[in-house]
């Protein structure tokens, strides 16, 4: 496994959690291409993890996988001394790591689903920005970095009758976001977020309708769905030193919604 350098020619490492498949293999593809050192990070499928470093390593990328929990403090942990075993510096945390439930309408919700999309899509985040900051902000000695969101168009909508547990999630990642850009800003630290909408992944599956985005085409603006790349491609632009002026922001991929 490759490691990387740290000369100041290095963009540095980026961290992407639930980097396996979608938005997060999509976005670990794009920033091993603009020559950051990736960690990946992925819950439980390392056929997936592994074939994307694989790809990333025989595109000329530098990358290694972390299998880990980040829902837990034990995930996190074990994640970000990963991450300070290498010897680059951390730049850029992507929080994406999420599940969805089926479909349901909130009077046939149980506390037990509730709770653990509360745990996966809202702690996670929280705990992982935590982490970034302690190694990040000039407060602690840190360079600076950038941290992005995943959130989801759901936040706005509500989702009803499919999602709106999961859209609650997704409206606290709208408000961690807010507060955590203007509490650290000063400290060299942003904190932007993307919302997709109806973009071509295999979490439409876990929720029961793999044919969702299809359905639902029409009667978006753009009348098509959206892809995971144009998502990676927002949330890299937000990381970038482009976006240098950009901190508590929120960028849409919704196909006009």
């Amino acid at each position: 496994m490759k490691y990387p350098t740290s000369t100041n020619e290095d963009p540095g490492i980026a961290v992407i959690t639930g980097a396996g498949r979608g938005i997060g293999a999509a976005t670990a593809r794009l920033f091993a291409k603009q020559d950051y050192f990736v960690c990946i990070n992925f819950k439980a499928n390392t056929e997936a993890a592994d074939n994307l470093a694989l790809s990333i390593e025989n595109e000329g990328g530098q990358c290694i996988t972390v299998q880990a929990d980040v829902a837990t403090e034990e995930g996190v942990h074990k994640l970000f001394s990963a991450v300070d075993r290498l010897s680059g510096t951390l730049a850029v945390v992507v929080n994406n790591a999420g599940i969805l439930k089926t479909q349901s309408r909130l009077d046939n919700m149980t506390a037990q689903r509730i709770n653990e999309l509360l745990t996966t899509n809202v702690t996670s985040y929280f705990l992982c920005c935590r982490e970034a900051v302690k190694r990040m902000s000039t407060l602690h000695g840190g360079q600076g970095g950038s941290i992005v969101n995943v959130s989801s168009a759901a936040a706005r909508t509500g989702s009803p009758n499919e999602y709106i547990d999961y859209a609650a999630t997704k409206g606290a990642i709208d408000t961690l976001t807010k507060g955590l850009a203007m509490e650290v800003a000063a400290e060299n630290i942003r904190v932007n977020c993307v919302r997709p909408g109806c973009i071509y992944t295999d979490m439409h599956a876990d929720g029961g309708e793999p044919g969702r985005v299809d359905r639902l085409a029409e009667v978006l603006p753009m009348k098509r769905g959206g892809h995971p790349e144009e998502v990676a491609e927002a949330i890299y632009w937000l990381a970038s030193e482009k976006a240098s002026f950009s901190t508590g922001n929120f960028l849409d991929l919704a196909g006009g919604v």
